[in-house]
């Protein structure tokens, strides 16, 4: 049987980089403050970003709470980041416009 890829939403990695620039953190630091053990290292956080690997779910779920953002707000392609973060209150995200 061949292996089947991954989808993974067409926006997650530029998310994941704006949530992590928002709260002003390097990679090394966004891990450190994701609290990921030391399996995930910098080079891991730098796939998200890039697109080049997909993020596990608990590792998606610690960055909306970071962001404080429901997770659904990552993943959907539909939704876009609310424009301050950390949001307060936890923010549903944005509806986006049609282009």
């Amino acid at each position: 049987m061949g292996r089947s890829t991954k989808e993974s939403p067409a926006r997650l990695a530029e998310k994941l980089l704006r949530v992590r620039e928002a709260l002003g953190l390097s990679q090394n630091g966004m891990r450190k403050h994701l609290q990921l053990s030391e399996k995930y290292l910098q080079g891991s956080i730098s796939g998200y970003e890039l697109g080049t690997r997909i993020p596990p779910l608990t590792v998606l779920l610690q960055y909306a709470e970071a962001a404080s953002v429901y997770i659904d707000v990552l993943v959907d392609d539909r939704l876009d980041l609310p424009a301050k973060l950390p949001a307060r209150p936890k923010s549903a995200g944005i509806k986006r416009k049609h282009r």
